[in-house]
Formats: C-alpha cells, structure tokens, sequence
C-alpha cells in the first residue's frame, strides 16, 4: 500500500552462536492494520509465518511500525506465549503486553465422534418428540373445547371466532386470487406448448380441472394462509407470552385452549375450504383466459366441457382436505405461540419455525389423501 512497507520475516539459519541457539526470524515493515489489507502481502506473508517456526529466535529490532493488530498476528503465532528469545525494545514489549493480557482463550474443539453423532441425533428425537405430544395435546384439547361448546353454545367465544374468520379469511381472498389467477394462466400457457404438439388442444379442460380442483387450488391456498396466518397466530399468542398476558390467564382461570386455540382453530377450519375454492375458481379463471388466447378454446367451452371432464368428488375432496389444512395450520401456529420464551428473539424463532412447520405440514398431508384417495374422482 502506498506509504506503507509490507509486512515480513527474515529467517537467518546460519544466526546460531553463542547468544542465540535457534534459527532467527527478523519482522521488517510496517505490521500494521493498513498493511494487512492488501491481499497478495497477507498471503505472502501467511507463507513466511509458517516457514518461520514458533520456537525460533525472533528480532523485532527492524519493525517499522506495530500496532495491536500486528503484535496480535505475531502473539498468535507464538501460540500465545513469549518466545524463548526475543529482542523488542520497551515499547514493543510494552504493546505486547497489552495483547497478552486482553486475548482470550479459545475454546477448544470438541472432537466430532461417532458417540457425539448419537447423541446429538438422540437429543433432536426427543425435543422432536416433546413438540409432537404437545401437538397431541392440543389435538385433543380441541376436541373437549369442541364438546364444551356444543353443551354450552351461548358461552363460547363467538365474537372471537368472528374476528378471526374474518382476518384470516376474508383478508386473505385479494392475494390468493391473484397467486390463484396467475398460476392458472401459467399452466395453461405450458401445457398448451406441449398439447399443440399432438393436437389434443380439447384436454386442456381436463388437465387444468383435475390440478387445479384437485390439487393446486387447495394446496395454493393452504401454503398462503401458513405463511399469512400461521405466523400471525403465533406472533399474536408469542406477544401475550411477551407481555405476560397468558400468565395472566392462567391466574385468572382463564382456559387458554377454550379462549386462544379454539376459536382460531374453528375460524380457520370454517375458512380455508372457502378460501381454497375462492383460489381454484381464480385459477379456473385464468387458465380459461390463458386457453383462450393461446389455443382458441373459448370460455363457453371450458366452462361446458369442466363438468364433464371433473366429477364432482374432486371438489368434495378438496374441500374435506382443505379443512383439515386450515385446523392444523391454526394448531401449529398455536403451538408455537405457546411455546415462545419471554423474549424477542425466541418470538422470532418461533414464527419462522411456525412458517415452516405449517408448509411441511401442508404437503405431507396433501401427499397422504393424494395417496389414500387415489381411486376417488377418476
């Protein structure tokens, strides 16, 4: 660097004598912070560093400058001890000392053995296993909340369930429209790619009808209102955490499943079959659109050949499905809203891992009706 001269060592092999019975390793330049930034004189220095041995005799008579920076690349390689023989002068003893007294240890590595896999892997089973039974309990939680409020009706929180249906539901209707609508319109534009091919324009109505009904619209909509309501479910029951409101609760003999978990569960079970339909009827839409303008089949068409080409057991499976989704995302959400620590931090752990338990959750569960529906609606 400019105004700076490079940091380096002379090793002298040949220094041996009566005073001096190692190998000399003389620092010239300018061991400063300035001077390490420059790339190549790291790297060349990096090389003289591990050519010069920590037990040699070292001579810093010829340094330039030194500040903390240097004397701590040097005190470093001298495994954070004086060498046998050093000659400094007062001020670089002094500069020495000042790194020695303020470096601390590191600790030490443990060593990855197969034991520490074990156990490790034991420990992510077990903490696994603690989130599943207090799922578990949740579950069934539910259903006695469920009882209670059948036997008693004028007592359950409905004005909480209406509050939550409509945030989680009808707030919810503009964004899954569009991801509805342009997902639609993309599929459609591929698959006309490839139908054009064989001329079978005509099976775009049941391509589309069987994915989107079946499948994507559903889907589509369950991994929006994961990732819109889940992490709001937790971020509201982690803030109550935060400010002690659930222990006020428990103080005044306040339910937390009959008050917190029910009626989100409800308002989100109630909700996403109708948001999952409001999303298939978008991507209907845009498919016809994209089907239309790519292949010439118009409206009219698609809307007269898609009830022959889907039998209507595909609809009612979407929607039996998609209840199932919108009970379990509201469930997910509370169960991490429950398990929120008294800090920031852990609520922002918790609504990220909130998010993506919900979309796995989603998934696994659509696989699993994918699979045992299989021979319903063909």
């Amino acid at each position: 660097m400019p105004g700076l001269t490079p940091p380096s060592i002379e090793r002298d092999t040949n220094a041996a004598g009566a005073d001096i019975r190692a190998p000399l390793a003389r620092v010239r330049g300018d061991w400063v912070a300035a001077a390490f930034a420059d790339r190549r004189a790291w790297k060349r220095l990096e090389g003289e560093l591990r050519a010069a041995p920590a037990g040699s005799a070292w001579d810093l008579s010829g340094l330039a400058r030194l500040d903390h920076v240097g004397a701590q690349v040097l005190w470093d390689h001298w495994g954070r001890r004086w060498p046998g023989q050093l000659a400094l002068d007062d001020a670089q003893r002094a500069m020495f000392e000042r790194v020695a007294q303020y470096t601390t240890e590191r600790p030490a590595r443990p060593r990855l053995t197969l034991a520490a896999l074990v156990d490790r892997l034991g420990a992510q089973v077990l903490h696994a296993l603690d989130h599943f039974k207090h799922l578990v309990q949740l579950i069934g939680q539910l259903h006695l909340d469920m009882l209670q409020l059948l036997r008693r009706p004028r007592r359950g929180p409905w004005r909480d369930i209406s509050g939550h249906l409509y945030r989680m539901g009808t707030t919810a209707l503009p964004i899954t429209a569009l991801v509805g609508f342009l997902i639609g319109v993309v599929l459609a534009y591929l698959m006309s790619l490839q139908l054009r091919q064989f001329g079978a324009e005509a099976f775009i109505v049941n391509i589309l009808g069987i994915s989107l009904i079946r499948e994507l619209g559903p889907m589509l909509g369950a991994i929006l209102v994961a990732g819109r309501s889940g992490s709001a479910i937790t971020a509201q029951i982690g803030v109550m955490r935060v400010t002690e409101e659930l222990d006020a609760m428990r103080v005044m003999g306040i339910p937390q499943g009959f008050r917190l978990v029910m009626p989100r569960a409800l308002a989100l079970g109630l909700a996403m079959p109708l948001i999952a339909l409001w999303t298939t009827l978008a991507a209907l839409a845009g498919g016809m659109l994209a089907a239309d303008l790519a292949m010439g089949i118009s409206p009219a068409y698609f809307a007269q050949a898609l009830p022959n080409a889907v039998d209507v057991s595909n609809l009612w499976l979407a929607m039996a499905k998609s209840t199932v989704f919108g009970v379990f995302i509201a469930l997910i959400g509370c169960h991490w809203g429950l398990r929120v620590k008294p800090n920031t931090q852990s609520l922002g752990e918790g609504t990220t891992a909130s998010v993506v338990s919900a979309i796995t959750m989603v998934i696994i569960v659509d696989a699993l009706f994918a699979v045992a529906f299989k021979n319903v609606g063909f």
